[in-house]
């Protein structure tokens, strides 16, 4: 009985199918039937997936809850960048509890400005755009959604619709850091003029600073 249990229970587990038969061992005996309750139950809940949440419905309706669990990964994005890959928020060297909180609060507005900026430059980054653009009210359209063709075409061909390269948020503003302003100093009719300069951006550059409309102005 104990060698065909380790039989049986080897198949039941590895095909997660435990609850839907009904077994019976003994030394010389192994039998098994179907419990078409279950199964007929297992029917009706196949393939869909419950999402449920604490926060009242007056405060987070269906359609919310579901694009705020599509939206999950951007909640675990947040905290990486916070910790560790943009803003390095920890280690803090503070003891006091308002200098703390003062390194946290700053830490928030500084990712408050990096998401604006990340939704602003969707389109040259490895971010989904047409999630956003779907109604809170079309539930449907939330529940299906999948990744878009655009969001596809960019992770494989690392290019945009525009064939710009396409970058993550911290390679992206390495490339812009490459923008310089340099002194120039020229010779004019026996006159020594001093002027600024910036360099000229990239294509790629030039439409990141389209995106988030900002224009390269030297000051006088």
């Amino acid at each position: 009985a104990d060698l065909i249990g380790l039989r049986v229970g080897k198949v039941l587990n590895k095909f997660k199918v435990g609850k839907l038969f009904e077994i019976e061992i003994s030394d010389f005996h192994f039998a098994y039937r179907r419990k078409s309750e279950v199964i007929e139950r297992e029917k009706i809940l196949e393939v869909v997936y419950i999402i449920r949440t604490s926060v009242e419905s007056k405060k987070m309706d269906t359609a919310q809850t579901v694009r705020a669990y599509k939206g999950l990964s951007k909640v675990e994005q947040a905290f990486r960048c916070l910790k560790t890959i943009d803003l390095k928020g920890s280690p803090i060297y503070h003891y006091l509890d308002h200098r703390v909180k003062g390194h946290i609060f700053l830490c928030f507005l500084a990712y408050y400005v990096e998401w604006h900026m990340r939704q602003a430059l969707a389109p040259i980054l490895f971010e989904e755009e047409e999630i956003e653009n779907i109604s809170s009210s079309d539930l449907e359209e939330l529940l299906k959604y999948q990744p878009s063709p655009i969001a596809k075409q960019k992770a494989s061909d690392k290019r945009n619709q525009e064939n710009l390269p396409v970058h993550s948020f911290s390679t992206l503003l390495n490339d812009l850091a490459t923008i310089t302003q340099n002194k120039i100093q020229i010779n004019l009719q026996g006159e020594r003029v001093t002027f600024d300069k910036i360099t000229q951006p990239t294509a790629l550059q030039q439409k990141a600073l389209d995106l988030l409309g900002v224009s390269l102005i030297c000051p006088q």
